[in-house]
């Protein structure tokens, strides 16, 4: 008698709804993880291109891990996706979970390794907060907006210009507020910036509220510009 499976025998549990939803959670974990990690320790080592560094990784891991997940990488787009109707809510719930935890995990290790820390903790209160929850639900309705349109749309299939579409929105966001709000666009990357210190715990109910709100929006918006697109 033998544990060794068959070829055969192999590739039929490795295609079970099972371990097909496990590969999308580990997926979700992984680019998750990589987004969070580059972003807080670019920002706690002082680091002058962020922002490039956020898109970009963002846009590799897209590449990397979208034909198996999707690439969200962001509760804020799947919460955008679910709204969309592309995601049933149990497996959007499995996608949250790994994108959080990733996130918290990337923050916290990063804080670990940065020394000494070159970035002080981003506080808001006051004019800063409203405009900080002005801009992130802006730009992470763009985000979300922007991945509805060249991931999800019928009337793009498989294009090769959806990563970079992506990452250049998170890139242009980056740019245009990240002096505002830190241009997170992303509960995972507002927890993982908590953690990691950069920012405040006490503002963090700011985030999370701009960016769903933003995702959410963008997944209505969507559906009322394209209506036969179900």
């Amino acid at each position: 008698m033998t544990d060794v499976l068959s070829p055969a025998e192999a590739a039929r549990l490795s295609t079970t709804p099972w371990a097909a939803t496990g590969r999308k959670y580990a997926v979700e974990a992984v680019g998750t993880f990589f987004l969070v990690f580059t972003v807080t320790v670019s920002v706690l080592s002082g680091g002058t291109f962020t922002p490039l560094a956020a898109g970009g990784v963002l846009m590799v891991m897209i590449y990397a891990g979208g034909h198996v997940s999707g690439g969200h990488y962001n509760p804020a787009v799947t919460w955008a996706v679910l709204w969309r109707g592309r995601i049933s809510a149990r497996e959007a719930i499995g996608y949250w979970i790994a994108q959080l935890a990733a996130g918290i995990i990337a923050g916290a290790l990063a804080r670990g390794i940065v020394r000494p820390i070159h970035s002080t903790t981003l506080k808001l209160s006051g004019h800063a907060m409203l405009a900080a929850l002005v801009v992130e639900a802006l730009f992470t309705f763009a985000l979300c907006y922007v991945v509805l349109n060249v991931a999800t749309s019928k009337d793009q299939p498989g294009n090769q210009f959806f990563g970079l579409a992506i990452g250049f929105t998170v890139l242009a966001g980056a740019f245009a507020v990240g002096s505002i709000s830190g241009g997170s666009f992303n509960p995972a990357v507002s927890l993982g910036a908590a953690t990691s210190g950069a920012f405040a715990w006490s503002s963090i109910w700011v985030y999370l509220v701009a960016e769903l709100v933003g995702g959410a929006a963008a997944g209505l918006a969507f559906l009322a510009l394209n209506p036969t697109d179900k």
